[in-house]
């Protein structure tokens, strides 16, 4: 009896053991091949496995919401799916970016997407901020 006990116990350690390397592995690298919107703006993608860390509330400067990504990387370049996924909702890359982020528009709509080591962060400009925006690049 004692010892079915130990192996029963042993049985469990070792499912715990299994569950949590396989938990833990399946975030080292995004998929890229699932995707929902962003919480602050519900027609941009988001990869699936990013987790909400951070979103600004009752801030009318400023609406971002930070996304934890383990595997991405600051300096490097955002993964193709991601474009064409963010390309295929509908949203369009401004070619003539400068900075840590790029911008995407679609219709009225501007997002600011920035990559950090292990996050993301889609940041909306407030509407004043837009047309000051807008009211500049007419003027080039």
């Amino acid at each position: 009896m004692l010892k079915s006990r130990r192996h029963v116990a042993g049985l469990i350690c070792a499912g715990t053991i299994l569950l949590t390397s396989s938990a833990c592995g399946t975030h080292a690298e995004p998929s890229w091949n699932s995707f929902n919107g962003a919480a602050n703006v519900k027609s941009f993608p988001v990869p699936r496995e990013a987790n909400k860390t951070e979103q600004t509330s009752g801030n009318t400067e400023l609406d971002y919401v930070r996304y934890a990504l383990p595997g991405i990387k600051e300096g490097d370049d955002i993964p193709e799916p991601y474009l064409n996924e963010i390309e295929s909702w509908g949203w369009k890359q401004r070619k003539d970016d400068s900075g840590a982020s790029l911008v995407f528009e679609k219709g009225n709509s501007i997002v600011h997407l920035t990559v950090h080591d292990g996050y993301l962060i889609i940041m909306v400009p407030s509407q004043t901020k837009k047309q000051a925006i807008q009211g500049l690049e007419s003027k080039k």
